[in-house]
């Protein structure tokens, strides 16, 4: 009889084999299946709920759109409030949102090589400790305005992202830090055989030499500058000196072992590296400073957050409201703020630097911040039944 709780082993196309615990054989689907219960309760509140004074008043009154697309968007008096919602509030809050809570779990993972377990802990004791923040941004939007709190998260993130995204891999891990100031890796390659890698559903292939020397090196979290070569010259890693072609078979062992003994920690020995044994292992001065900058990057996420649906609300007149603020809101979150990852990973490789890819939501922030301070209107006394 098959125990399913033992490792599975598969063979892998190469010939390796790998071996899977039972958890990523099939106890995944666990969580998926216990979700079942929350979509049913979910219907029911849906079922439970009644529309808004606001619409049943217009309904009554025969008075709502009987196109709302069109609308929305084929009049230019209505679609440009779309347009200006979205560069005006939506695409900051996305990308203030996204690097707070999900890059900077990428962040912690790939980049700084913090397991699993322990990423996780430090970003829900981010969550315990900053979620109130949702609740003290929205109401202090109902007194001093939605637009003040939104662009001014958008300002403050944009302005310190970097400095706290240092202090975080010099707390998080030190001997990594240490080693990207301190030892000089350099690609000698061609800039033409360089792809810029941006792989948003992991489909791409970058096959060239140049994209293999660069991968490798951002997946190791190794800052390295590039030295241009003419064309045709075989790409070359070179670390402390010491030069690896690409080309050679053992490229891609030999490169890791000359970091390590360069000075950078290897994934399965670094005690410096930030570790949690359990959810309440966390006081300690360095797992709690951590978790301090973790919880700066969360708070901008609600003082973004916490008025945005307010705003939208109050932005568009009740007729086409639906309809016109769901396009801003879901292209915000969905392409600025869910391209995030891949894009930062891809400004990363093609640079060197692993804080390159913050380039990304400090941009779009400080995009937003100009437009919504010039262009987007204070809503917060209107009257959204007009």
């Amino acid at each position: 009889m098959n125990n399913a709780y033992a490792p599975t082993v598969v063979t892998n196309p190469d010939g390796t084999t790998t071996t899977l615990t039972a958890f990523q054989v099939w106890g995944w689907r666990i969580p998926f299946l216990v979700s079942v219960a929350l979509l049913a309760i979910s219907v029911w509140i849906r079922l439970q709920m009644q529309e808004s004074p606001a619409f049943q008043k217009m309904k009554a009154e025969g008075t709502h759109s009987k196109a709302p697309l069109s609308e929305a968007f084929g009049q230019w008096k209505n679609a440009k409030w779309a347009l200006l919602a979205l560069l005006g509030l939506t695409a900051g809050q996305a990308v203030v949102w996204y690097t707070g809570q999900f890059y900077a779990l990428f962040f912690l993972q790939s980049i700084l090589k913090v397991d699993q377990f322990t990423a996780n802990v430090m970003i829900a004791w981010s969550l315990i400790l900053a979620t109130g923040g949702f609740l003290f941004f929205g109401g202090l939007s109902d007194r001093i305005g939605r637009k003040p709190i939104i662009l001014g998260g958008c300002l403050i993130a944009a302005l310190t992202y970097f400095p706290l995204f240092h202090q975080l891999t010099a707390n998080a891990n030190p001997a990594l830090y240490a080693a990207q100031s301190n030892v000089p890796v350099v690609v000698k390659t061609n800039p033409a055989d360089c792809s810029f890698q941006f792989n948003p559903v992991g489909t791409a292939k970058f096959t060239k030499e140049c994209d293999i020397a660069k991968a490798l090196l951002a997946r190791s979290a190794v800052n390295y500058t590039t030295e241009a070569q003419p064309a045709g010259t075989p790409t070359v890693v070179s670390v402390n000196g010491k030069d690896f072609p690409v080309a050679d078979p053992t490229f891609a062992k030999a490169v890791p072992a000359a970091l390590t003994e360069a000075g950078y920690p290897s994934a399965s020995n670094n005690p410096t590296v930030i570790k949690a044994a359990n959810p309440l292992d966390v006081f300690t001065g360095q797992k709690l400073m951590v978790i301090g900058i973790l919880t700066i990057l969360v708070l901008y996420v609600t003082m973004v957050y916490g008025p945005i649906a307010a705003a939208l609300v109050e932005l568009f007149p009740t007729r086409i409201r639906y309809t016109s603020m769901s396009l801003p809101y879901h292209i915000g979150n969905g392409w600025f703020g869910g391209l995030l990852p891949a894009t930062a990973f891809a400004m990363v490789a093609q640079t060197g630097d692993i804080y390159y890819g913050l380039w990304y939501p400090i941009v779009i922030a400080l995009f937003t911040f100009v437009v919504g301070l010039i262009f987007i209107p204070e809503t917060k006394d209107r009257d959204i039944l007009a």
